[in-house]
């Protein structure tokens, strides 16, 4: 069963959807984290059922990353994607909090070739989970902020949060 939820953020309101019955916490296995606006964000759909009481953990671990408390989340997710997107996107989950790495940092991390890093970015893209997967630690080769589903201005904010609770 699809369940959502939405709640308040810096980032502004948060779009969170699950599957239930999961073995996690909550019984909530998390499959999208959108923000408005997002280039390929979830949507609600007919049959969905807007089930707050579901995402209570989940909600309360976005809290924590956003008030500097959590650096790191335990949240079950669906997984889902192609092989290449799942090992992309696990790349993204080791990525320690307050850092970034480029894109050709991720293809050599996952063993791909530089010629891979285009591949990178559109599987980088692909990620459902904002924030929770820290996709916004990924910046150009130059060092400048590219592609961020959410927006730059989001990314920006992401990084800048982290910078100030990592520098506390």
């Amino acid at each position: 069963m699809t369940v959502y939820t939405t709640m308040d953020s810096p980032l502004g309101e948060l779009l969170l959807v699950g599957e239930e019955p999961a073995a996690a916490e909550g019984g909530t296995a998390l499959a999208s984290l959108s923000v408005p606006g997002q280039k390929y964000g979830a949507v609600v759909q007919d049959g969905w059922i807007e089930k707050p009481e579901a995402f209570t953990e989940i909600v309360a671990q976005l809290r924590g990353y956003f008030d500097g408390t959590l650096t790191r989340f335990d949240i079950e997710y669906v997984h889902r994607g192609s092989d290449f997107q799942r090992r992309v996107w696990t790349a993204l989950e080791a990525i320690p909090y307050g850092t970034t790495l480029t894109y050709g940092d991720i293809a050599r991390e996952i063993g791909a070739p530089r010629a891979a890093v285009r591949a990178v970015g559109t599987a980088i893209g692909a990620n459902p989970l904002l924030v929770v997967r820290p996709c916004h630690r990924v910046i150009g080769a130059d060092g400048a902020l590219a592609g961020y589903a959410g927006g730059l201005q989001r990314k920006r904010q992401l990084l800048d949060l982290e910078r100030l609770h990592q520098a506390v």
